[in-house]
């Protein structure tokens, strides 16, 4: 949602995760709850703000749902007395982080809507374009709103069009003919499991299957997690339903020509677990082939290449594979803090760099380092990894970044801020390298992104400008020119 009041905490530094969705429906009838959440902790990476799990009997009370949800890591919200308590054979999850709204419990999900037809269950990934003025149109109709999210905005259409048709899928796929932007759904109905993504493709989501039940969700790695086997990705404009008669059926009536679709490449670069697959291509493979290029277009003489956990590590590995540099640790790393963007304000997170990273001084002494880290936003948390290594004894620091430089913001769930806001806008490459305190700077080739995934088409709004559909003149962050 685009509301004024809401706190963007722009002296974050660094990319935030996208939202991750779970749904599960158990055919013969068992309780879902704990499987779903582990499937929650797997896709942990994806948010750690809040998290909710809503379930269903199918064969009780039509439209009772029990929910729970709150602010916190998977395994701080939940316990064994809650879990036991939540009794049904379909459900949905979520783990958030707030690309809209304030990072409240009620704005955590899954959303639960009562309505004349029933009860709709729904978790989101993904950031609307159009939110402010479908939400405008709907209070002006007297709708009255619990959250300041996007998420609900797409339930009351749902529920809106569920009036006037025959089935709750026919009314997903009408409400998503209005939202515009960047979605993956999962919907729970009383007796159906909905899946929905966007047009574009922009999020991702997978169809899963174990013993007799199905599972959609963002990441294949949580199907890993839960001993699923992996059945197929939802397609971009893709509605997946899923019940005991019918299986899966789809609806493809959203779809667009495959040159049009439009994945958010951050989900290969940074935001995926490195054992996912999405859209058929290994994340791990892709982040390989990253380190690969960068080791072509940027060479540089070196001891030692070493990336910035976690998603710098394939990417290093790659480099080193391609260059014959020697591939090593220079990073270790707390498991047990969040990612450091998730820290709300600038002070607290400059002194998280030193609690999440530590530097082996054995490894990096008299050293000619090669570091590889995925992105650069502010620059903030990249001139302290450098002092770092300079510290710890290394000769040369040589900073390779296994994406282009950004250049625009996101509108489609990535926390890419306003251009202001980039250490990228209006510099050169070497004016950031002194920033930094490099020896060098290389940047990943725009022109190498696509060779990263296969040749899939994906969005490169935030390097380029070149957005998939028209951006909002306005937003949460506020004006911006196009």
């Amino acid at each position: 949602m685009y509301n004024e009041d809401i706190d963007r905490t722009l002296d974050e530094t660094g990319l935030k995760e996208e939202c991750g969705v779970f749904g599960i429906y158990d055919f013969d009838g068992q309780d879902v709850a704990s499987t779903i959440y582990y499937g929650l902790f797997a896709l942990q990476h994806r948010g750690q703000e809040s998290c909710g799990i809503a379930v269903s009997e199918t064969s009780g009370p039509k439209g009772k749902v029990v929910s729970y949800k709150g602010m916190g890591l998977v395994n701080e919200v939940f316990t064994q007395d809650n879990l036991e308590t939540m009794k049904g054979d379909i459900g949905v999850g979520h783990v958030r982080y707030s690309t809209a709204g304030a990072s409240t419990r009620e704005n955590a999900q899954p959303l639960v809507l009562n309505y004349v037809k029933g009860t709709l269950a729904l978790a989101h990934n993904g950031n609307l374009i159009n939110a402010a003025e479908l939400r405008h149109d709907l209070e002006y109709t007297g709708a009255i709103f619990q959250t300041t999210i996007d998420s609900e905005v797409i339930a009351y259409h749902i529920a809106r069009e569920r009036l006037n048709t025959k089935t709750v899928e026919e009314a997903v796929n009408r409400a998503c003919q209005k939202i515009k932007g960047a979605y993956s759904l999962v919907v729970m109905s009383p007796r159906k499991l909905i899946g929905a993504r966007d047009p574009y493709g922009f999020k991702p989501l997978c169809i899963g299957k174990r013993e007799n039940s199905y599972i959609i969700t963002s990441e294949t790695c949580a199907l890993d997690t839960i001993g699923a086997e992996f059945v197929r990705d939802v397609l971009p404009g893709e509605t997946v339903t899923i019940t005991p008669d019918g299986g899966i059926i789809s609806d493809l009536s959203r779809a667009l020509p495959k040159e049009q679709e439009a994945r958010c490449i951050f989900e290969y670069i940074y935001f995926a677990r490195p054992d996912s697959h999405i859209d058929g291509v290994s994340v791990y493979a892709s982040r390989i082939q990253a380190g690969r290029f960068l080791a072509m277009d940027s060479p540089v003489e070196a001891d030692l290449v070493v990336g910035v956990p976690e998603s710098g590590n394939a990417a290093a590995l790659g480099y080193s594979l391609q260059s014959g540099i020697p591939y090593g640790t220079a990073f270790v790393k707390n498991g047990y803090v969040g990612r450091t963007f998730i820290k709300p304000k600038q002070s607290s997170r400059e002194s998280s760099v030193k609690v999440k990273l530590n530097v082996l001084k054995e490894a990096v002494n008299g050293k000619r380092i090669i570091m590889i880290d995925d992105s650069i936003v502010r620059g903030t948390t990249s001139d302290r990894i450098v002092r770092m290594l300079r510290e710890a004894g290394a000769r040369e620091v040589h900073v390779r970044i296994s994406s282009p430089p950004f250049l625009w913001p996101c509108y489609f769930g990535t926390d890419v801020p306003e251009k202001d806001q980039l250490i990228a806008n209006n510099r050169t490459i070497d004016e950031i390298r002194e920033i930094i305190d490099a020896d060098s700077l290389g940047y990943l080739n725009i022109d190498r992104l696509k060779g990263m995934v296969d040749g899939l088409g994906i969005c490169t709004g935030c390097f380029d400008g070149n957005y998939p559909m028209e951006p909002p003149t306005q937003d949460i962050r506020g004006d911006f020119e196009k």
